[in-house]
């Protein structure tokens, strides 16, 4: 891809790669978990909800960390501890073990996701943002897809343990090459608030009129991907399906597709605007769910290819929006990472217990809910207003 042959474009690609599959490796990894530990899934996803829960809290404080002492150091040390906490996950004797080198990843990782939104907002130009954000998405939806393929065929053919510690030398990569090609700031300038500033700074994006309504937008979005794919690897595992575990980890091919979309609707916000059509890819999104409940396999999959597409569209286009309406404020894209891992945590710690109860219906009734939520709410802010007029009337009102 020639847009990777920029620096910036190439190091926030490896770093969104790098970030999402040391995160959701473990996703694959749950019936095995719960074989192993004697585990209910539902017990079985904390192994992922617990880091992301960690993430949530651990972005707003790392916002502030790098509004004063700047945005490259950060990102690089959360990289490289992230990496090192795959690999003593490998090592854990028991579940609570594990879990506790996973809240700690998480905690390491809440330096990166906030922190390279405002990079790229301070960074880049306005009419190169949606292109900039989509490659950074595009590289966490590769290192999603990565992260669970190999975790998947490791573990089939060898073990969960020698799958993760795959996972670990892969992230050691990823951060020395983030760090290499990443540029340092140039248009960067310390915050002297420091923590002081934190509650007023947070008061004044809460009050916003469209800030609220896209953090509420982040909680449903990766509350519903995450849910659907903590749940759909079980499903697939039991009858009428019967899949083997390497082949059910192949439908992380499908986030091929999030690579593609996400920089599709990146280019699509710059030219006609987030408002008229971020109501539409979700909608799509909420299509391809109810398809999952057929018991025609290739129809689940279509269903599932459709969901993960529309997805990233969505992240892509929402993510980059409170990056513009914020102006580049690191607390601001904070905030809308901590609802967005606060919904994988919460949304997906629920859909266990509705699998547990009702089984896939069960799930896609709660995803299907939160997901017209999240079409409502996106027809409402067709209404917002702008946050600078003359620019939006140039570029058909990309808020």
């Amino acid at each position: 891809m020639k847009a990777l042959s920029h620096p910036t474009n190439r190091a926030m690609f490896f770093g969104g790669f790098s970030c999402f599959a040391l995160l959701y490796c473990v996703q694959p990894l749950m019936p095995l978990l719960s074989h192993e530990f004697a585990l209910t899934p539902a017990q079985s996803s904390l192994s992922l909800s617990l880091a992301t829960a960690a993430m949530a809290v651990s972005l707003v404080a790392s916002s502030a960390i790098s509004d004063r002492f700047g945005r490259k150091p950060l990102m690089v040390g959360a990289l490289a501890i992230s990496a090192i906490m795959t690999l003593l996950c490998a090592l854990a004797d028991d579940y609570g073990q594990l879990l506790a080198a996973r809240v700690l990843l998480g905690v390491a990782l809440g330096g990166m996701p906030a922190v390279a939104m405002a990079y790229l907002a301070e960074e880049i130009e306005p009419e190169s943002l949606g292109l900039s954000m989509g490659l950074y998405i595009s590289g966490s939806a590769f290192g999603g897809m990565v992260g669970r393929m190999v975790t998947s065929v490791l573990s089939d053919f060898f073990s969960w343990r020698v799958a993760l510690v795959a996972m670990g030398v892969a992230g050691v990569l990823a951060a020395a090459e983030f760090w290499r090609s990443l540029p340092e700031s140039r248009r960067f300038r310390p915050s002297l608030g420091g923590w002081r500033a934190l509650p007023e700074n947070a008061r004044r994006h809460l009050s916003d009129d469209g800030l609220p309504w896209l953090f509420t937008l982040a909680f449903l979005l990766m509350g519903c991907m995450v849910s659907a794919y903590n749940y759909i690897s079980y499903r697939l595992l039991a009858a009428p399906f019967e899949l083997r575990q390497s082949v059910v980890g192949g439908i992380s091919l499908l986030y091929l597709l999030g690579i593609f979309s996400s920089v599709w609707a990146g280019k699509l916000a710059d030219r006609y605007g987030r408002k008229g059509v971020l109501y539409l890819v979700l909608s799509l999104m909420l299509a391809g769910i109810v398809l999952t409940l057929s018991s025609w396999l290739p129809l689940v999959i279509g269903g599932l290819a459709l969901f993960t597409f529309a997805f990233f569209a969505s992240h892509s286009m929402t993510s980059s929006w409170v990056g513009r309406r914020a102006r580049g404020a690191a607390l601001a894209s904070a905030l809308y990472l901590f609802f967005y891992y606060l919904g994988s945590s919460v949304v997906g710690w629920a859909a266990g217990i509705l699998w547990g109860k009702a089984g896939w219906a069960g799930v896609v009734g709660l995803l299907g809910s939160c997901l017209i939520a999240a079409v409502a709410i996106a027809i409402h802010l067709r209404r917002l207003t702008p946050i600078a007029p003359m620019l939006s009337q140039i570029k058909a009102e990309a808020g």
